[in-house]
């Protein structure tokens, strides 16, 4: 299970915040943003990377220039769902490049796919001889977007309330 960080402060959210817009922001101009000196902030900065709070930086490209501006959206049903199962399909799912991301769902069917490639084409190859074929798949249901509307990942960290 996750350890869940309950000693983030202000300046902490300010540095998520500031790093989720751009996470090239030099240690000096984030402690010139977030108000602290660059010691503390470096600090800081190590203390959300080691304990896993940061998980990474990376370049976010754009799809359209990269003619993979295809997205669709597959509903999984599998036909077991023991753990073994679920293991066996988590394990297979993670191979797929062109799976973007895939969560395992409470309702109707079990793993909601997001799926991008160049086009219709590429994604019935995918879907065909990737998808179909991982382990328990008993059958998909496919849902093509029209639009990205918002698409740029974690939004910033809303401040905390203190208790009324």
């Amino acid at each position: 299970m996750t350890e869940i960080i309950s000693e983030i402060d202000s300046f902490d959210r300010k540095i998520l915040d500031v790093l989720a817009i751009d996470g090239r922001t030099s240690v000096t101009e984030l402690a010139r943003r977030i108000g602290l000196s660059k010691s503390p902030t470096q600090a800081r900065l190590k203390r959300l990377e080691d304990r896993g709070v940061i998980r990474g930086y990376r370049a976010i490209y754009d799809p359209i220039r990269l003619n993979r501006d295809h997205v669709a959206f597959v509903e999984v049903k599998l036909s077991d769902t023991r753990e073994a199962a679920l293991a066996a399909f988590n394990a297979a799912v993670m191979k797929i490049v062109e799976v973007e991301q895939c969560h395992l769902i409470a309702g109707a069917f079990d793993y909601l796919l997001k799926v991008r490639t160049a086009g219709m084409t590429g994604y019935r190859a995918v879907l065909a001889e990737k998808i179909s074929t991982l382990p328990h798949v008993a059958n998909t249901s496919t849902y093509v977007a029209m639009q990205a509307v918002k698409e740029e990942g974690l939004t910033p960290i809303a401040p905390q309330r203190s208790p009324a």
